[in-house]
């Protein structure tokens, strides 16, 4: 299967990326003034959650982010776009902390509740998946089947909080493909049908390879309903 070059991010403008620019800052600054990296800012504000190491790592990446920059209350409701109402009389640290459980409370929503094309299926018998390899032993490439790379990262971001060591993400070789599936090389089956279970979608082989422990989700069109 031939892969090509990532896709560039969305050009929407991000709720964190909002805040950035609110308060006239470049990325480089956010970063000093937050204590992450550049990279991390950069993932953050394109919802690239898999990039951190866990998913307690990417909370704690947003809280310190969030602090960083300062906002209170009615500043977040402004770059999120949201109505906002007469300034109140709380002090501004309670404003604060308002902020800061909304964002945690978002990424964590970001994390586990990824809209997938089918409905979820039963998990292995105890006995059975006791027997495979754990899954931060196997490789998972993520590759944009359907042409929405931000629906293709939420997948990544669902895979990696379920343990899985994600590869690549990047575009597959086409945007035509009818739905979301788990592929496996040569003598993984098993760990395949792990994660499809796990997903809720179809199960597919590849044509060759000779890693059993790697596996290829090639992520379709969103559904328009949730499952």
């Amino acid at each position: 299967m031939e892969l090509v070059q990532p896709l560039d991010p969305a050009g929407d403008t991000s709720p964190l990326a909002a805040a950035r620019l609110h308060k006239g800052l470049t990325v480089e600054e956010a970063a000093r003034r937050t204590g992450l990296s550049a990279d991390e800012v950069e993932w953050l504000e394109a919802g690239r959650v898999y990039r951190f190491p866990s998913t307690d790592a990417a909370i704690v990446a947003t809280l310190l982010y969030a602090t960083g920059l300062g906002l209170d209350h009615r500043e977040a409701r402004i770059v999120a776009g949201l109505p906002v109402t007469p300034r109140p009389v709380e002090v501004a640290r309670k404003g604060r902390i308002v902020v800061l459980v909304a964002v945690a409370a978002t990424l964590g929503a970001l994390v586990s509740a990824v809209v997938m094309p089918h409905g979820h299926a039963a998990a292995p018998p105890a006995s059975a998946a006791s027997q495979l390899a754990p899954p931060w032993k196997i490789a998972v490439d993520v590759l944009n089947g359907g042409g929405d790379i931000n629906y293709t990262r939420r997948v990544a971001s669902r895979i990696g909080a379920l343990g899985y060591h994600i590869g690549h993400v990047r575009r597959a070789n086409r945007f035509d493909y009818p739905q979301t599936a788990v592929y496996f090389e040569p003598g993984g089956e098993a760990i395949g049908l792990r994660l499809a279970r796990q997903l809720g979608v179809p199960l597919k082989p590849l044509p060759g390879g000779s890693n059993p422990n790697r596996l290829v989700t090639i992520v379709g069109p969103p559904r328009v309903s949730g499952t």
